[in-house]
């Protein structure tokens, strides 16, 4: 009989096909075996889930993570600290972006990334592509290129000046991917409308964090929202919408579903569990600390987007884990605490929570199933990206990445239990009933009896594969 390395024993095993009790045999990292009864004497160790839910170690596939920026704000977490955060609430694998500056190749973004994670992940990583700068060279030469090696998604920004492109730009890039088999995902919101509203609303005084929401409006992303599924029409190219977080968008999104058009979407935390009045009351400055775009809408958004998990609108669920210290001159305070909305960077902190949050109100609260939780969360995102089945899955032959849930608790979500390098959680108080008890990557424990135990560096660069086939 061979030997396993690790056995989870009495596991309730959620994939996307289902549900079922069977032990866990691993050996060099993969699952080896799935079945009953494995004899605890032949591995060297045995975790006893004891009935308990276990499901694939979740796929981060978007969070910023020591991200450079050119107006001298620095993010909180590097990959030791996001990957560190990451592992401890049951997430395994994350896909962070190398973002091109202007006037930069696609070869020096990515170079440099490569050095920021070199040996400070503690969980695996792969890459997107930030596209700021469209030139022909980049398009038609490095694009090419960089698919090739593994780098099979970009993000394409429909505003913020020193990243948005064009829409001609933009038809490019689309025409590129179809070409590629890669897929575009795109930040839609309207840029215009957001100068303008911006500009009326400082020159009345209002400049407090909470108009940030009045300024990013429900109805620019809905109309950047279907500018992009047109252009994505126009080209006949699949794309994804990320963050969106309105009733407005996800209405856009119905009516291209309807209309046969290949269009995947995501939406992330703060659209589920913030609102707009979370970005303030009057003048408190504290409000900077929810300030991300598109921002959290209304009662009605959320109910909106809670519907569009349950019913299949929403492709993927992601933390966008961008998070600026409070009380930083280079986090939200770059520009002082009498800072317009306008000049606090955007980006609030949801790694670490991303998965309890929607086990504890998505499942055990009865709006989805666990099968469900597990295709947003892991198989979706592994499969759109090109990583499935090594990763998103438990199945014989698939990495042993793995979570073993407490899913019977009365938490309170408190900042100071958590393990990213942000001074605040947006989620303070919230009331949780899950939490991991174990995270294991490729069989080994990172996260353990309520405490981090992975290594930094031990997490490895996952090339991904086209997602699509390459049209010519």
């Amino acid at each position: 009989m061979q030997r396993f390395d690790l056995i989870v024993s009495n596991a309730d095993i959620v994939t996307v096909g289902g549900r079922f009790n069977a032990d866990i045999g691993v050996r060099d990292g993969r699952i080896a075996a799935l079945a009953h009864g494995l004899d605890p004497a032949l591995a060297d160790q045995v975790i006893d889930a004891a009935g308990r839910m276990v499901t694939p170690g979740g796929v981060d596939a978007h969070c910023h993570l020591d991200q450079a920026s050119d107006d001298g704000s620095k993010g909180s977490d590097d990959f030791l600290t996001g990957t560190r955060s990451a592992a401890c609430g049951g997430t395994t694998t994350v896909i962070p972006f190398a973002m091109q500056f202007k006037g930069q190749s696609l070869d020096e973004a990515v170079a440099d990334y490569h050095r920021r994670a070199e040996g400070q992940a503690s969980i695996d990583y792969a890459f997107h592509l930030i596209i700021s700068d469209a030139s022909p060279a980049v398009v038609k030469e490095q694009l090419p290129r960089m698919v090739e090696a593994g780098y099979t998604s970009f993000k394409i920004y429909m505003t913020y000046e020193s990243l948005k492109l064009s829409d001609r730009e933009i038809l490019d890039v689309l025409d590129a991917a179809r070409t590629l088999g890669a897929l575009s995902m795109i930040h839609a919101e309207n840029d215009d409308c957001i100068a303008w509203l911006t500009e009326r609303l400082l020159a009345q005084g209002k400049t407090a964090p909470r108009y940030h929401a009045l300024a990013h409006s429900a109805i620019g992303e809905r109309e950047a929202t279907h500018r992009a599924i047109s252009l994505s029409e126009l080209v006949d190219v699949p794309i994804l919408l990320v963050h969106v977080s309105s009733r407005a968008a996800v209405e856009q999104i119905h009516w291209a579903r309807g209309q046969g058009f290949n269009i995947f979407s995501e939406t992330c935390p703060q659209y589920l569990f913030l609102t707009a009045e979370d970005l303030g009351i009057g003048d408190d400055f504290h409000g900077a600390k929810c300030i991300c775009s598109p921002p959290p809408r209304d009662a009605d958004s959320q109910k909106a987007i809670w519907n569009g998990l349950a019913n299949g609108t929403f492709t993927i669920f992601s933390s966008d884990h961008s998070p600026y210290n409070f009380d930083d001159p280079q986090g939200k305070k770059l520009h002082g605490e009498d800072a317009s909305f306008d000049r606090i960077p955007n980006g609030i902190p949801g790694l670490e929570t991303r998965l309890s949050l929607l086990m504890s109100e998505g499942v055990l609260g009865g709006r989805i199933s666990a099968e469900r939780f597990v295709e947003l969360t892991a198989t979706a995102p592994a499969r759109l990206y090109g990583l499935y089945p090594q990763k998103g899955t438990i199945a014989v032959g698939a990495d042993a990445d793995l979570v073993i849930w407490d899913n019977d608790l009365d938490k309170t979500l408190r900042h100071v239990d958590l393990h990213s390098a942000a001074d605040y959680t947006p989620y303070e108080g919230f009331k949780l009933k899950a939490w991991p008890a174990w995270t294991l990557s490729r069989g080994k424990p990172v996260w353990a009896h309520g405490a981090y135990c992975g290594t930094a560096g031990a997490g490895r660069f996952l090339p991904c594969a086209a997602p699509f086939p390459a049209q010519k």
